[in-house]
């Protein structure tokens, strides 16, 4: 067989999966895209190692081991990376790449846009600014804090 061969059928499968990295939105088919663009290059090494071993008999069929490597590792890739979609499918209810623009915390951190948490470093205390005396966590437990609950209504 020709090298043309395998050589045109691994890049229309490598451009399709270009194609499908680029133009997709949902995250299992970019994954899948990804794996066509591996499998191209793991059809061009086996083609490529097949016709130099016409040349020289006496090799190490370089190109096959590296196919062997890259199915390794695309195989951990899609696990790890279903793993990672699934987690972001169950917190955000969406595996579409456009509506996840970040999976780290909002804007202004992890206490809300204006930073406030109310710290040690917050002026206001731990309590806030509901809390004059700051003694928000100086409760004993969930008994104290309904109690606390029930003298502030009365």
């Amino acid at each position: 067989m020709h090298l043309a061969y395998p050589a045109v059928l691994s890049a229309l499968l490598f451009c399709t999966g270009l194609y499908g990295v680029l133009a997709r939105r949902n995250a299992i088919l970019v994954l899948m895209s990804v794996e066509l663009m591996l499998n191209a290059v793991n059809l061009n090494l086996v083609a490529f190692d097949v016709w130099l071993d016409r040349a020289a008999r006496d090799t190490l069929h370089s190109g096959q081991a590296l196919t062997l490597f890259i199915i390794a590792v695309a195989a951990a890739e899609i696990g790890i990376g279903l793993a990672i979609v699934l987690a972001v499918h169950r917190n955000r209810g969406t595996s579409d790449i456009d509506r996840l623009r970040d999976t780290a915390e909002t804007p202004g951190g992890p206490d809300g846009p204006d930073g406030e948490d109310g710290g040690p470093d917050d002026p206001e205390g731990p309590g806030g600014p509901d809390d004059p005396d700051g003694d928000a966590h100086d409760s004993d437990g969930p008994a104290a804090t309904a109690a606390q609950k029930a003298e502030a209504t009365a």
